[in-house]
């Protein structure tokens, strides 16, 4: 069955709504596990996890929001998508439990079908972030230093980290977009690494640090004689990229005439190098990135319009690091493990003013330029914390100004993140011109999460 391997938990005290939820599961190949109250809910979670739960919120000797809470503790519990079940979707139990850290909620009377729809993204959730900790596993026993895994929880990287997910698998060709240092490159990889090609290689290739007259000769290779100087054959990189992956940055950059083969090569999976009539096949998967605008380039005829639509089967958008500001900390503090690896003698961490600092800037140069911040601090800093001493004069926003910052660094962890929360949703709410269902696309979330939200944080 298409859902065979997925199991759901479901917590109910009302036997009858709790089986009538496990044989419609059942019925869609799902298996499943039930609990009539809070503590059976613990009880079984100690023998095995569900991909979800649907959890009740009345229930006896433990509720649903005690029971979340519970959960939510656990390191490895947490991750678990927890679907609230309630009688009433604007109760201020249902908006404790959204502030407590499930996932959705459904309201009773239950329609199957909504039910079985939210389960279903709940699995996948489930699925994909087991499928990015394996990514990450894999990544780290390959990169000790873990420089080539993708570091973010803010909502944006999570519709990344599922786009890789649902898209690796599949051969169709990907076109990643972002702004320079944002990490398209650690993009293409973990697609590569997530593939049926991982066995194959990724050969890239970087169109706009080849001078024009020499990439076809790179991409489609050449025979002796070729041209001045070629005085032995060489493959080109997309016969390298046989049965694997051909990663194309700054395809913005390639030429006109080098878009038209390229284009063949795509359509065709079969080319000519220079200077001969033989056609080779190359069985290769395309994945393309662009810090520019190529509709743009198509309007200006900078760019072939058939061959952006032959790139863009699939998009993943990287937001700017300045658009995922709470992400930073976490960067950081990967940024300095990475460079500071086994020497004790240099700092271990970072003053509440450093981050403070690190929080505020604009970075122009996204992650990379963060990167490079970290690394220069490192060098220079000469405590057992890097503070806002050790970093240079950094432009954008005055980390002064940013008071909420500060204050939220005194408050507990629940309190300071409800704070980030309501201040992204309101400017999220601002962009969106207080479009609610465009500012839930935004975000990520459906509008009754949204609405949830804005009565739990005391936004009007």
């Amino acid at each position: 069955m298409l859902n065979e391997g997925a199991t759901i938990l479901v917590a109910d005290d009302e036997r009858h709504l709790r089986e009538s939820l496990a044989e419609l599961f059942s019925a869609q190949g799902y298996s499943v596990l039930q609990a009539a109250d809070g503590a059976e809910v613990i009880d079984l979670l100690r023998e095995r996890l569900p991909d979800a739960i649907f959890l009740d919120l009345k229930m006896p000797k433990l509720n649903g929001i005690s029971t979340l809470r519970r959960l939510k503790e656990s390191p490895e519990l947490r991750r678990i998508p927890v679907i609230i079940v309630t009688a009433f979707g604007g109760s201020e139990q249902t908006i404790e439990g959204m502030k407590a850290g499930a996932y959705d909620y459904i309201t009773k009377p239950l329609d199957p079908d909504e039910v079985l729809r939210t389960g279903a993204r709940a699995i996948e959730v489930s699925r994909l972030s087991r499928e990015v900790e394996q990514l990450r596993a894999r990544a780290d026993a390959n990169d000790p230093d873990n420089s080539g895994s993708i570091i973010g929880q803010h909502p944006a990287m999570r519709e990344v980290f599922k786009l890789i997910g649902k898209v690796a698998p599949a051969d169709a060709s990907v076109l990643i977009v972002g702004e320079s240092g944002t990490g398209k490159e650690l993009v293409a990889q973990a697609i590569h690494r997530h593939s049926r090609r991982a066995a194959g290689p990724i050969v890239a290739v970087n169109c706009a640090a080849i001078p024009p007259d020499l990439i076809e000769s790179e991409l489609f290779g050449y025979e002796r004689g070729a041209f001045t100087g070629a005085s032995v054959s060489k493959p080109g990189r997309i016969e390298q990229a046989h049965d694997g992956t051909l990663f194309l940055d700054e395809i913005a950059d390639l030429p006109l005439e080098a878009q038209a083969k390229l284009l063949r090569a795509l359509q065709e999976r079969r080319f000519e190098r220079l200077g001969a009539k033989e056609t080779i096949a190359s069985n290769f998967r395309l994945i393309a990135a662009t810090n520019q605008n190529l509709e743009e380039l198509v309007a200006d005829r900078r760019f072939r319009e058939d061959l952006l639509y032959r790139l863009n089967v699939v998009k993943i958008e990287l937001p700017p690091l300045r658009s995922r500001r709470s992400d930073i900390p976490m960067l950081s503090e990967h940024f300095l493990r990475a460079s500071r690896g086994t020497k004790p003698e240099l700092p271990s961490g970072f003053s509440q003013e450093a981050l403070r600092v690190l929080i505020a800037h604009d970075y122009a140069g996204n992650v990379r330029e963060l990167k490079n911040l970290i690394e220069r601090a490192l060098v220079l800093a000469r405590g057992a914390l890097i503070t806002a001493e050790d970093l240079p004069p950094l432009g954008g926003r005055n980390a002064s100004d940013d008071s909420y910052l500060t204050e939220l660094m005194e408050l507990p962890l629940e309190q300071a993140v409800a704070g980030l929360e309501r201040r992204l949703i309101r400017r999220v709410l601002a962009r969106s011109q207080g479009n609610r269902t465009e500012a839930a696309r935004l975000l990520g979330i459906n509008r009754q999460h949204l609405y949830s939200k804005l009565k739990a944080l005391g936004i009007e």
